[in-house]
């Protein structure tokens, strides 16, 4: 008997045969949308690889059981982020050039959005305490934090000019 989840992702309803409702939301994602934007780091919520926002908060989609997702919540992956604030975090990433080996980016760049999206002007301590579950191998931290300071800082202005 098949059992079936129903969940928007990116804004497009998908209806799916999901056997186990425990499933993380980080397989659904990447092994049945083919999303695979959203990174498998450690599988416990520890390096933030998996960021999605749910609703518009971050969420780590490797511990996320999609049994626990209602048909009215709204996951959005680093493929649909493209808001405003999404857009300057990500301008400013590539001017800061902010991604070594990259893997981590996605998540960095979900959970910088939505520190952006709740604190238009972060201080250094802000960003680090939002900052500090997203683990960075290759040690971008002190770019990260200035493409962060940018992309506040760009959004100011436009909102302002």
């Amino acid at each position: 008997m098949a059992d079936y989840v129903e969940i928007n992702v990116n804004g497009v309803r998908h209806r799916l045969d999901i056997r186990h409702k425990r499933t993380p939301l980080l397989w659904i994602l990447r092994d049945e949308l083919k999303l695979t934007g959203t990174k498998y780091g450690c599988g416990i919520a520890q390096c933030g690889a998996c960021t999605v926002h749910i609703n518009g908060l971050s969420r780590r989609s490797c511990v996320t059981e999609v049994g626990e997702l209602t048909e009215d919540d709204k996951v959005i992956t680093i493929e649909a982020a493209d808001s405003t604030i999404a857009k300057a975090v990500k301008e400013s990433w590539v001017q800061h050039q902010v991604a070594q080996c990259g893997y981590c980016q996605s998540g960095q760049i979900m959970s910088a959005t939505a520190l952006l999206s709740k604190n238009k002007n972060p201080t250094d301590d802000d960003i680090d305490r939002v900052m500090s579950g997203n683990l960075c191998r290759c040690g971008t931290y002190p770019l990260i934090r200035k493409a962060i300071k940018t992309a506040a800082k760009s959004l100011t202005e436009a909102n302002n000019g």
